[in-house]
C-alpha cells in the first residue's frame, strides 16, 4: 500500500516559510502533480516526502507507516520509494545495465534475481538494445529512461519524480510523459510529480496539486483545475487567459476601455474581472457581441493566433487555421466570448497574478 498522507506539514528555511500547513493524502496508485511557479514550495514538498528534508511541523505517513514527525525520522533507504531527479545522474563509467542494477548491487541481492529484475526493468523502460551502452552513448531521452529504471528496479510502492523533463527538448518531453504515465498505470505505483509545466501536469496527472508562494491554491483534477479555477492565479497559471475589468448590470457586462458590453447569466453583480480563454471565442468578419480591429495573425499550423483591439483592450483569440487566409490585419472583426469566468473585483488582480521566483 503506497497511499501518501501529509498532515499539517510546513518548512521554514530560517525567517523564510516555504510552505505553509500542507495537508493532502495521495492516493495508492494515484498521479499526483505538484505544479507551480520556481519557488513555490513544490520540491521542498517532495523532498520531505523523499526524507531528504525534514519538517518545522507536521508529519508525513506512507502507508500507514510515520516517517517524518517531531520523534521519528527515517532516511530515504528506508522509506520504500524510487525517485529521479531532474538531472539523469546516472555513472558515466558504468553500461547501463549497471547503471540499473546498482541499487540491487547496495542491497546485496542475490546475483541471478538482481540480473532477472534489472531485465524487466529495462524492457518497461525500451532499453534492452541498449543494455551494454554507457551514457555517454545515448541521447537525452535515453539517459532519462536509465535513472527511470533505476528508481523502478527495486520495485518501489512510491515513485517520486523531480522535474525529470525538464532537460529534454519539446518533442521527447512530449513522448516522455506519455510513456510515463503508462509504466505508472501498468504498474499499478502512486506516482508524486513536480513540475512547472502546465502541459505535462494536465496530460498526465489524475490530481493536480497548484501551490503558489508556499500555499496550496486548489487540488483538483485536470479538467476541473482548469475549467473552474478558484481565483486569478490559478485561472492565469493554467492555460491561457486574458482578464477583462467589467460592471455588471441589467444581464449585461460593460467592459472597461471598451465602450461596449456582453451578455451575461452569472450570478455576479457590480465590479467583477472577466477571464476569458482565447480558445473560448468565436471569431468572425460578419457579427458578434464586440467589435474590434484584427491588429495581428500568426499561422501555427493547427490554429490562427490572433490579437484583436477592443477599443483600448487586446484581446486574444485562438481561431481555427482556415481562417488565417481570410482574415487581414487591420480589417473590423466581431467577437463572440461562448464562455467567461467571473471573479469579484477587489483591485488586487496585479497582486494575484504576480509570480515570486
Amino acid at each position: 500500500m503506497s497511499t501518501v498522507t501529509v498532515r499539517n506539514v510546513s518548512k521554514a528555511f530560517g525567517d523564510n516559510v516555504v510552505l505553509k500547513e500542507f495537508n493532502q493524502t495521495f492516493a495508492d496508485h494515484e498521479f499526483i502533480t505538484l505544479l507551480g511557479p520556481s519557488g513555490c514550495g513544490k520540491t521542498t514538498m517532495l523532498r520531505m516526502i523523499a526524507g531528504f528534508e525534514k519538517p518545522s511541523s507536521g508529519e508525513i505517513l506512507i502507508g500507514d507507516k510515520v516517517v517524518s514527525s517531531d520523534k521519528v525520522f527515517l532516511p530515504p533507504e528506508k522509506r520504500d520509494i524510487g525517485m529521479v531527479f531532474q538531472s539523469y545522474a546516472v555513472w558515466p563509467h558504468m553500461t547501463v545495465f549497471e547503471n540499473v542494477a546498482y541499487p540491487l548491487r547496495i542491497k546485496k541481492m542475490k546475483r541471478e534475481q538482481a540480473d532477472r529484475d534489472v531485465e524487466r526493468a529495462l524492457e518497461i523502460v525500451h532499453l534492452s538494445q541498449y543494455r551494454d551502452r554507457i551514457p555517454s552513448q545515448l541521447s537525452g531521452g535515453q539517459q532519462q529512461r536509465v535513472a527511470l529504471a533505476r528508481a523502478l528496479v527495486a520495485k518501489p510502492t512510491l515513485l517520486l519524480l523531480d522535474e525529470p523533463l525538464s532537460n529534454l527538448d519539446a518533442k521527447l518531453r512530449e513522448s516522455m510523459r506519455f510513456e510515463i504515465k503508462e509504466i505508472q498505470k501498468a504498474l499499478g505505483i502512486t506516482v508524486v510529480y513536480v513540475t512547472h509545466d502546465q502541459t505535462e501536469a494536465m496530460a498526465m496527472s489524475d490530481r493536480i496539486i497548484l501551490i503558489n508562494r508556499g500555499v496550496v491554491q486548489q487540488v483538483a483534477s485536470p479538467e476541473e483545475i482548469y475549467n473552474r479555477p478558484v481565483n486569478q492565479f490559478v485561472a492565469d497559471f493554467l492555460g491561457k487567459v486574458d482578464f477583462l475589468r467589467a460592471e455588471i448590470r441589467d444581464g449585461r457586462a460593460y467592459l472597461d476601455g471598451t465602450g461596449q458590453s456582453i451578455p451575461f447569466s452569472g450570478d455576479k453583480m457590480g465590479r467583477v474581472e472577466l477571464a476569458v480563454r482565447p480558445e473560448r471565442i468565436s471569431l468572425s468578419t460578419e457579427s458578434g457581441d464586440l467589435s474590434g480591429t484584427l491588429e495581428s495573425q500568426y499561422y501555427l499550423g493547427d490554429v490562427n493566433d490572433c490579437r484583436v483591439l477592443v477599443g483600448e483592450k487586446r484581446i486574444r483569440v485562438v481561431a481555427p487555421p482556415e481562417s488565417f487566409a481570410r482574415m487581414k490585419p487591420g480589417q473590423q472583426v466581431y467577437l463572440t466570448f461562448r464562455e467567461e469566468l467571473a471573479f469579484d473585483d477587489d483591485g488586487s488582480l496585479d497582486e494575484k497574478l504576480k509570480i515570486v521566483t
